[in-house]
């Protein structure tokens, strides 16, 4: 089967989409969780133990508490409450800390720290599986055991108000609710007054047992401004009148009640330095949880320090402060202090029934149980408690039975610690089956493209692929039966839930047809392959080009950087390595320039070093009326200068120093935003910017770059599309003046700040108006009549259109990024890349490391919590699934989409050949693939690294987003490339 190499590649990237996607269903496990769930209405709580002694201690002991308020304040930092923020504007709060009737405690958050999983962990007592971090934006209904099912089994009325993933994951379960979006990042106070304007009236009624208020400010202030942001400030004293409002309306009706009721404060995850959430750092996964009641009384000059404790140790301690059964699928610990006021007994008694919930779940998850330490305790505690009972219910005060109770209490606290930590360990539960066959696509796609390689860039760039002949091959039905047999062995034997078993058998034998036939057609291909060699050994050929400088650069580059993944460090800090893959670029674009201009070097064409034939540049520009790049004269002779020859004066010098005027925009850029996971907090120029005390300066580097934007953009434009650009972004700088960015000339304060809803959708019509301008050329050019000149301009107008929504979408302070970008791209495409005269697949390859390289100059790191969200809601009243996720992604890759548009640009107007947008798409392809595909491998032999969740997970999601980018470029390659071929 003859298919073009573009064609070839774009259709091996989308089926290694497919591998990663089933790779990742995989890879992500399933959390602990108990298999008899179901069944929680009807069972029985554990007796007492007893030992020769009847206990009548067989029901759930009686509620600790009248009512539970539950005050989540979202990304509420550990030191938002007990630091110095905490001291100057939460008083109460302090207060209530240092002196009141409280516990305080730090409470650890395991990564994903976003909000979804957290809200799941509060209530399940659970781990969420790393996965909910992409359901976070469409959260499914709860069906794990939790503490908002049991208590509305057990008749406790429920009311909500606040962040509605509450409503969509507990549907049904309140009596009364007012949900608002948690997306809508730009709104910081009207998303906390729908919560609070409903306190008055609800704390004066008494139709209600739990209540529960999500409170999102802080978190979207944290998003928009960062955690230094004066709003901070004014947003924790807002929340302090709310809770003292709250507390002191508890204390009053707890006069005509018996039993105390429960406040408690705390947040799902922390925060940022930056300002984000989602991954591992210290400010992320530390949040404050203050326990407040008067049944926790404090002795004169007793002074409690917050304490560490686990995020899910919150679900054991409300089901036992409401009087429920502990969800059976938590793995968290009592907070003990709740209950260390109580009598002995019912200490023991609590500790024994959440002690017997965790040794139920170990045993539905480990097969070994039994010779787990922590279930060797439990046995052991229960034993002791045993002698306990039976002496209590002989001798009712003695010393020895309080001596007694006191180790049977550490016996149980250390067998809780050490269940709770065996527990944690069996989260890591592998879907190997999908995993297996998820990274078999993907390296069957890498062993089809790197032995193409040769013939893919050749002048004709097309492939004889072996597709057609699996079909009817002996050895395809051997491993199509094979494979099924394996199949069914797989999905008959294993007791773990398993996703490709799980889909229907037209589909999953589908997939095993795409293993067996790609295969059989890599088979084809490396015998091919050899039997190739062996003809050319036997018949070498008379000439053949070797690798130059930067083909060798570009080769061990890809590969190094593939390799670099292995290690956490490099993970972490990857931006390092783009960072010293494109300096050393342009070291060797400076070595090769020097050599040709005085070294004499023969500079009239570069082969490509897989090539068969040459691939050169445009000498001549094409005559007015041409009708395409066929028509172009091409360099074929000796008698032609190269255009390196013929620049003279100014333009020639600009080509000896392009390479030093572009490592000194890295320089500059890397100076801008501090990224990576480690030392992201560090200052850099971009806090500086941001800070309210330099809103001047931000506003006169915004406004020079929006000039400058311009001035780079419009050159190649139609005039509408120049007016376009020229009011988009004119409203561009409104939009950020209006949120309060940016300041007028004229303006001294920030009064009048707005969602600037109507200027962001002010610009999003030029941003349309630019982008059916270039449509409509890039339409109009399929005419055979018309000019060339049209498609280029209706392809540039169209990269002008995304420049000037990435404009838009990006933050002020990194509005530099972008220009600077746009000049990179302007002097290596004019005085790099055609005076030398590199080939499409050097070009393609250097496009790609520019675009990685980019990815980390506007602050992006390999942490979920660099990923700006307040830009998909830019110029939105409300919260729209599909356009947030859109405007999100594009401003998080502006520099790899940026530089994949310019590189069609570039190709479509200077290329000499017909087949250099195959040979570009057949090069990004490969250079995308290698990184994927030998991260695969990594990950699943480190899956049970000490950071695979909190380093190598993250990462693995960006990888996969990359490819399903690098595949629509591909696909758009091919379709331009298919488009050129028929005019």
């Amino acid at each position: 089967m003859r298919l073009g190499s573009g064609t070839f590649a774009a259709c091996c990237v989308v089926i290694e989409v497919l591998g990663v996607a089933l790779f990742l269903r995989g890879f992500f496990p399933a959390p602990v969780c108990s298999f008899s769930e179901t069944e929680h209405q009807t069972e029985s709580p554990a007796p007492e133990p007893s030992a020769g002694a009847i206990s009548n201690w067989t029901e759930l002991p009686r509620p600790l508490f009248r009512k539970v308020v539950i005050m989540l304040i979202d990304a509420l930092r550990d030191d938002f409450v007990f630091g110095s923020k905490g001291v100057k504007f939460m008083p109460y709060t302090t207060y209530l800390v240092e002196k009141g009737s409280s516990h305080s405690f730090v409470a650890e958050a395991k990564p994903p720290t976003v909000t979804m999983p957290r809200i799941k962990a509060l209530m399940t007592g659970g781990l969420p599986g790393f996965i909910d971090v992409v359901r976070n934006l469409n959260s499914p209904a709860l069906l794990e055991d939790n503490v908002i099912t049991r208590a509305k089994a057990a008749g406790k009325r429920i009311i909500f108000y606040g962040d509605e993933t509450w409503v969509k994951l507990f549907p049904k379960h309140f009596v009364e609710y007012d949900g608002t979006t948690s997306f809508f990042v730009s709104d910081y106070t009207e998303v906390d007054d729908n919560v609070t304007r409903h306190l008055d009236k609800v704390l004066k009624r008494r139709d209600w047992d739990v209540l529960i208020l999500h409170y999102l400010g802080l978190d979207h202030i944290g998003h928009v401004s960062g955690p230094n942001s004066p709003l901070v400030g004014r947003k924790l004293s807002e929340m302090d009148s709310v809770l003292m409002k709250i507390h002191t309306s508890l204390l009053s009706e707890e006069r005509e009640t018996l039993l105390p009721n429960l406040l408690v404060l705390c947040g799902d995850h922390g925060m940022s330095e930056a300002g984000g959430h989602g991954a591992s750092s210290v400010e992320e996964v530390n949040t404050a949880l203050i326990l407040i009641s008067s049944a926790f009384e404090r002795k004169p000059g007793d002074i409690r320090h917050p304490k560490y404790i686990q995020q899910t140790d919150l679900a054991a301690t409300l089901s036992i402060g409401l009087g429920l059964p502990i969800p059976k699928s938590s793995i968290g610990s009592l907070i003990f202090p709740v209950v260390e006021g109580k009598p002995m007994r019912e200490q023991l008694r609590f500790l024994h029934l959440n002690t017997v919930q965790l040794s139920k779940l170990l045993q539905e998850n480990v097969p070994s149980y039994e010779k787990e330490p922590g279930f060797e305790q439990f046995k052991v505690s229960e034993r002791l408690h045993g002698n306990w009972i039976r002496l209590y219910l002989e001798e009712n005060n003695s010393e020895v039975l309080s001596n007694l109770g006191s180790k049977v209490r550490r016996q149980y606290l250390e067998a809780l610690r050490t269940l709770s930590l065996s527990l944690s360990r069996q989260a890591a539960q592998y879907d190997i089956y999908s995993m297996a066959v998820g990274a078999v696509l993907v390296l069957e796609v890498l062993a089809l493209l790197l032995p193409s390689l040769p013939r893919a860039l050749t002048g004709k760039a097309e492939l004889d692929v072996p597709l057609l002949s699996p079909a009817s091959s002996l050895l395809f039905y051997l491993l199509l039966l094979a494979l099924a047999a394996l199949h069914v062995a797989v999905c008959t034997s294993t007791d773990s839930p398993c996703y490709l078993c799980s889909l229907p058998w037209l589909t999953a034998g589908g997939v095993l047809v795409l293993v067996s036939t790609l295969l059989c057609a890599v088979v084809s291909a490396l015998a091919e392959l050899l039997a190739s060699g062996k003809r050319l050994r036997k018949n070498p050929p008379q000439s053949s080009s070797g690798w130059s400088g930067l083909d060798l650069l570009i080769s061990l580059g890809t590969v190094g950087h593939a390799l670099s993944l292995g290690a956490s460090s490099f993970v972490e800090q990857e931006h390092q390595t783009w960072y010293f893959l494109v300096n050393t670029l342009c070291l060797a674009l400076c070595h090769e320039t020097y050599r040709h201009c005085f070294l004499g070097h023969d500079c009239a064409r570069q082969r490509c070093p897989h090539a068969g034939e040459e691939f050169d540049w445009v000498a001549v520009a094409p005559q007015a009326k041409s009708t395409g790049p066929d028509v172009w004269e091409l360099d074929r002779a000796s008698k032609h200068p190269s255009p390196l020859e013929a620049l003279r004066g100014p333009e020639r010098w600009m080509v000896l120093v392009s390479p030093w005027v572009i490592l000194t925009c890295c320089r500059l850029l890397r100076s801008l935003n501090q990224t990576g996971v480690q030392w992201a907090h560090r200052p850099d120029l971009g806090h500086w910017l941001t800070s309210s005390d330099h809103k001047a300066e931000l506003s006169v580097l915004a406004a020079v770059s929006l000039i400058m934007i311009f001035v780079l953009v419009q050159k190649r434009c139609s005039l509408a599309s120049k007016v376009a650009m020229a009011f988009g972004l004119l409203g561009i700088y409104c939009y950020r003046v209006a949120v309060g960015n940016l300041l007028f000339p004229w303006q001294q304060n920030n009064k009048g700040i707005s969602k600037g809803i109507t200027e962001a959708r002010f610009v999003y019509v030029f941003v349309l108006g630019v982008l059916f301008t270039g449509t409509k050329d890039l339409l109009k050019s399929q005419i055979p009549a018309t000019d060339f000149a049209v498609k280029t301009v209706g392809l540039w107008e169209i990269h002008s259109g995304f420049v000037l929504l990435a404009a838009l979408l990006l933050r002020p302070h990194r509005l530099p990024v972008l220009v600077l970008g746009l000049a990179i791209q302007a002097v290596m495409a004019r005085f790099v890349w055609t005076p030398l005269r590199h080939d499409a697949a050097q070009v393609a390859a250097m496009h790609y490391w520019f675009g990685q390289a980019f990815f980390y100059f506007q602050g992006n790191s390999n942490s979920i919590a660099t990923v700006d969200i307040s830009a998909g809601f830019v110029g939105l009243d409300a919260y729209a699934e599909v356009p947030a996720v859109l405007l999100t992604t594009l401003a998080t890759y502006t520099g790899p989409v940026l530089w994949a548009s310019h590189l069609l640009n570039f190709l479509t107007s200077e290329a000499g050949s017909g087949s250099a947008l195959s040979h570009a798409c057949f090069c990004y392809a490969l250079i995308c693939s290698l990184p994927v595909s030998a991260y695969i491998i990594l990950v699943t032999s480190l899956r049970y690294h000490l950071f695979i969740w909190s380093v190598f997970s993250p990462k693995l999601l960006y990888e996969g987003m990359h490819l399903l980018i690098t595949a629509a470029v591909c696909v758009f390659f091919t379709a331009m490339d298919q488009t050129n071929a028929k005019s």
